[in-house]
């Protein structure tokens, strides 16, 4: 199983892509790249599209980004852009503790920071 992690910035922070391979209980880092600062989103999108399309993630792959601010109207631009795989949108909060269902999370920043274990089920 892959996953491919989107953090977005664009000014002042880089925007981030992770594809990881979840092997086990191992994991992976298959790629990483650091988008230039002022990546208009557009062209993030089409990024991201483009890796969650490759073959060698299978159309197996989840995309899990960071939906926090201006990330949720990015989640819109991934879903019309007809991106291949699911996604999962996390918003990072300052709550107590981590709440969602299905495709649509809220993260405690402390248990980000801390690394707590929380628990995301697909469907769920």
């Amino acid at each position: 199983m892959f996953y491919v992690g989107l953090d977005l910035g664009q000014r002042r922070d880089f925007t981030a892509l992770a594809v990881v391979e979840k092997s086990g209980r191992e994991l992976t880092v298959m790629h990483l790249e650091r988008m230039e600062l002022g990546t208009p989103y557009p062209r993030v999108v089409e990024r991201v599209c483009g890796v969650m399309g490759d073959a060698r993630l299978a159309g197996g792959a989840r995309l899990v980004v960071d939906a926090t601010g201006v990330g949720a109207p990015v989640v819109d631009l991934l879903r019309a852009a007809g991106m291949v795989g699911k996604m999962t949108a996390v918003t990072i909060t300052g709550g107590e503790r981590a709440a969602g269902q299905g495709e649509r999370w809220r993260v405690p920043r402390g248990d980000l920071l801390r690394g707590s274990r929380w628990r995301w089920r697909p469907g769920s």
